[in-house]
């Protein structure tokens, strides 16, 4: 199965946090199947990094591919026919990177690992 990160999944998982649940961490281990991170996670860490919220323990550029590599977990780049996605979204979710994720889910038709409540709202397969 292919399988999308949330960000904060991604961040959980790479820490060893008891956050994320026994199905999203068997799912995570299960080697047959396929983990991606966005590009658009990346662009989150990143940014909660610069304004102070988010301490990593390496520079963000050398943070996202060092640990998405180190876990096996593939990227997946934003491309325009996600892009085009959020036109036909209800205005649910205020988060950018979260709707931009959402997009991303169901261009991509990947179910979204996530514990976030609002994304349930969405035409997407979600797993917590």
């Amino acid at each position: 199965m292919k399988l999308l990160l949330d960000t904060c999944t991604f961040l959980w998982i790479i820490s060893g946090s008891t956050e994320i649940s026994r199905k999203c961490r068997i799912l995570f281990t299960d080697s047959s199947n396929e983990i991606y991170m966005s590009s658009v996670s990346a662009w989150e860490i990143i940014i909660k990094n610069s304004a102070g919220r988010l301490p990593l323990p390496l520079p963000a550029r050398d943070f996202v591919p060092h640990y998405r590599e180190l876990h096996g977990i593939t990227e997946l780049p934003l491309y325009e026919e996600a892009v085009l996605q959020l036109s036909r979204l209800p205005a649910v979710h205020k988060d950018p990177f979260d709707r931009m994720l959402i997009c991303q889910s169901i261009a991509h038709s990947l179910p979204l690992l996530t514990p976030d409540p609002l994304i349930t709202q969405y035409p997407v397969r979600t797993i917590w």
